[in-house]
């Protein structure tokens, strides 16, 4: 019986798998062109373990079935070509011989310089006894220089075609392919360029079908609708998913997976399971443009723009994505989101520890504190917890602690607003976890971060701010009642945080209000 697979190409033969037929096509004909004068030279890119290899190997296989002995395919992949010394290019030439063995069983001696490397696609040359059609995987695994030079080579060979046999060639890689870090520009001026879009609600239905009739067990509606919400159909991460309910968390062949089996697998998921592609993502997320990820944690309006080097990172790492919103105006624009629920999560819960000194020395409640009027008053009394919090940051100042130093500021010095978001967040999980369910929630599925408590049957709401002036304050405080509205609650609980340690200012900032039958509770912090 076939499986789930989610590390490198899939295997029709071994693995569950959709054939995605119209995009196997579209860059079938891209390559082709005009089967008897020329094809295109173009780039395939898609995040990491999207299916570009996979599409490739299918789109060789759909070439000789179609055009038998016309066209010759080669494979190089980069994967393996490691280059470490200073002299790159002369390292790279002598790896030639090797990619032209592996991806087309041709010996050749290595190249001397890259005019050399350019001959052998010649037709005087007579290394290929017909047209060529040329794959290079993972061309992102090469040194810049190296890259640039590859790209002027088969620029070159494009505008004279008619002295070469190579007839269509594809890039594939995430970012390289597309001249993001080249100082030339894209590739090529007269390219095409081809994106793996994630799979389809119908296209994960079909993989859990076939699991279904391989198998013999069933699996609830719910299932596949919950994962395709929370992966947003990310191929790699469907697979990782259909590994885990079908074999690691698999409650037997006789039982159905159910909506049950799906809600243990996905917490597993977010806190013991391995995975390279989230480890991956966080790794970046949490790198050179960590302040443009935290910011979109405390906003739903930040613009969408592959001209922004921070935001074309993000986006063509697979990271974020765009959707239609509105800007901060209330115009219309494509403003960017999180490329899916489960990623936005574990970089939210990743990046929670850069703000939290894991071996502060302090408890984050008094041991002799049994926290009855917050835990067994009839409802969640979420007012009284945060006056624990400003207990404990009070007690870190008077030890010659500050939990805000380092941390990231605006540019009028002021912390940003996620740094609120992650400390009580993380201060939260430590003080009451052990009782309730503490989480962060995305409303918007774009920006904006509620942390949610359930305790038992009671639930509590809490949204953060970052206090700028008392107009935007009020704003904040009705926002916060409609919100609550939406999610049928009477009551929520807004902390803001405000660069002052007044008491006086913060005194007059606190208290309670009820607006439409609301009672939001306003908790001001001073931090500095």
């Amino acid at each position: 019986m076939r499986r789930f697979h989610s590390y490198g190409p899939v295997d029709r033969e071994q693995h569950f798998c959709v054939e995605r037929r119209e995009l196997v096509r579209q860059c079938t004909d891209y390559l082709i062109g005009n089967p008897d004068k020329e094809g295109h030279y173009f780039t395939l890119w898609g995040p990491r373990q999207t299916g570009k290899t996979w599409l490739m190997r299918q789109v060789g296989e759909k070439i000789s079935q179609e055009h038998g002995k016309k066209f010759l395919t080669a494979y190089f992949s980069m994967q393996g070509i490691v280059i470490k010394d200073n002299d790159p290019d002369e390292i790279f030439l002598d790896r030639v011989p090797r990619l032209f063995l592996d991806g087309s069983d041709l010996e050749i001696a290595p190249p001397g310089t890259w005019e050399e490397l350019t001959f052998l696609f010649h037709r005087r040359k007579a290394l290929f006894d017909r047209p060529l059609i040329l794959f290079i995987d993972e061309f992102d695994s090469l040194p810049q220089g190296v890259i640039d030079r590859l790209v002027s080579l088969f620029r070159d060979i494009y505008l004279s075609r008619e002295k070469y046999l190579l007839h269509g060639l594809a890039l594939i890689g995430v970012r390289a392919v597309l001249g993001i870090e080249s100082e030339s520009g894209s590739p090529f001026n007269i390219q095409r360029s081809l994106h793996v879009p994630n799979l389809t609600m119908e296209e994960v239905e079909k993989l859990f079908l076939q699991y279904r009739q391989e198998s013999g067990q069933e699996t609830e509606p719910a299932v596949t609708e919950k994962l395709c919400e929370v992966t947003r159909g990310q191929p790699g991460l469907v697979s990782w998913f259909g590994e885990l309910l079908t074999e690691k968390f698999n409650p037997g062949k006789d039982t159905p997976i159910s909506a049950e089996v799906w809600e243990e697998t996905y917490r597993r998921a977010c806190t013991t399971e391995w995975n390279n592609t989230v480890l991956n993502l966080i790794k970046k997320a949490e790198g050179k443009y960590r302040s443009h990820v935290l910011k979109l944690f405390t906003r739903s309006d930040v613009p969408f723009s592959i001209r922004a080097k921070w935001c074309n990172y993000l986006y063509l790492n697979g990271i974020i994505d765009y959707d239609r919103g509105s800007d901060a105006k209330g115009g219309k624009a494509n403003i960017c989101r999180f490329s899916s629920p489960f990623i936005q999560l574990a970089i939210y819960d990743a990046l929670t520890y850069h703000f939290v000194d894991e071996h502060v020395p302090f408890l984050a409640v008094d041991p002799l504190d049994d926290l009855s009027d917050v835990l067994d008053a009839p409802v969640l009394n979420v007012p009284a917890l945060i006056r624990r919090y400003r207990d404990y940051l009070e007690r870190l100042e008077a030890g010659g602690l500050n939990p805000w130093k380092d941390q990231p500021r605006r540019a009028d010095m002021h912390l940003t607003e996620a740094v609120g978001h992650f400390h009580l967040y993380a201060w939260l999980r430590e003080a009451v976890g052990r009782y309730c369910v503490v989480s962060p929630e995305f409303p918007t599925g774009n920006g904006r971060v509620d942390l949610r408590l359930g305790c038992g049957d009671k639930e509590g709401v809490i949204e953060v701010k970052s206090f700028t002036n008392l107009r935007e304050h009020r704003e904040a405080v009705g926002q916060a009642s409609d919100y609550a509205k939406k999610l049928g609650l009477d009551r929520i609980t807004l902390v803001t945080f405000i660069p002052t340690e007044d008491e006086n200012v913060l005194e007059k900032l606190s208290g309670e209000e009820t607006m439409g039958n609301v009672r939001v509770s306003v908790s001001a912090i001073g931090w500095t």
